[in-house]
């Protein structure tokens, strides 16, 4: 079983360095998450047929001005004329093209979020530094080829650090659970924070140590040809998740600091 780090000046320095990962990842994942639902991605799609309507009444104005202004004695040439009338109808062809395309993939993504929402109730388990606390838990996991020291910290969406753990993993897989308190023990409401685990080499460098995240889905929406994945507060793109299971997240968790190792642990 995996026990608590003991404290000493090595570790304390991995436990700061996992704290400003798990700031910097706030300050990321609220910049994702303000672009997953904004709509501006569908607007510049719309400005771009605007613009390509625009071009085309332009072209026709142009057209017929140089038809009704053209000189009788020297009329514009049969090639001209027709070559012109094919750019014409080209363009043309392209605003239809983007308007029934536009549509095409409206419905395409209409329906594709339909048969997603068949997700929701799934356990997910993403690659995200997001970690939505639901039901006052949430877990990580990760894996260690060697017993090794692991810092864990969680910040909630200011970048405030609430949760650190020092932890000493076993060799294979690892979990971590969190049931929501905070490091002065008080109890903190269900959301989407961000979490980094680091870890250190015998010469002191702290490193990431890459994990995934497990939550239930309670929704799915989509941003443009994006599709995410709603746990809770947390937004994920569907191409970080990783696998669905109809198995539920385990709610319980223990309140003590020390964390288990695989199969199962605690915070």
């Amino acid at each position: 079983m995996i026990t608590t780090a003991p404290t000493s000046s090595s570790s304390t320095s991995l436990l700061s360095s996992a704290a400003t990962a798990s700031q910097s990842a706030a300050s990321v994942n609220t910049a994702a998450n303000s672009a997953a639902t904004d709509a501006t991605p569908t607007a510049t799609s719309t400005n771009a047929l605007s613009s390509l309507t625009s071009n085309f009444n332009t072209f026709l104005t142009l057209l017929t001005t140089q038809l009704k202004n053209q000189d009788p004695s020297s009329p514009m040439s049969s090639d001209s004329f027709t070559s012109e009338l094919a750019q014409f109808a080209s363009v043309e062809q392209q605003v239809d093209t983007n308007t029934n395309l536009k549509t095409l993939i409206s419905l395409t993504q209409d329906g594709q979020q339909s048969t997603d929402m068949s997700l929701v109730g799934k356990t997910a388990v993403a690659t995200t530094s997001e970690l939505p606390l639901q039901n006052s838990s949430s877990s990580v996991s990760f894996n260690t080829t060697t017993e090794a020291p692991i810092a864990i910290a969680v910040s909630d969406s200011n970048g405030t650090v609430v949760k650190t753990a020092e932890l000493t993993s076993t060799v294979g897989a690892n979990t971590w659970t969190w049931d929501g308190t905070s490091d002065s023990g008080a109890r903190l409401s269900d959301g989407s924070y961000n979490i980094a685990v680091q870890t250190a080499d015998t010469s002191g460098n702290t490193f990431d140590v890459p994990f995934t995240v497990t939550g239930t889905v309670t929704g799915v929406t989509r941003n443009g040809s994006s599709i995410y994945v709603k746990m809770g507060d947390s937004i994920i793109d569907m191409s970080n998740v990783n696998s669905f299971s109809d198995a539920p997240t385990s709610s319980t968790t223990s309140t003590s600091s020390t964390s288990s190792g695989s199969p199962s642990s605690s915070s």
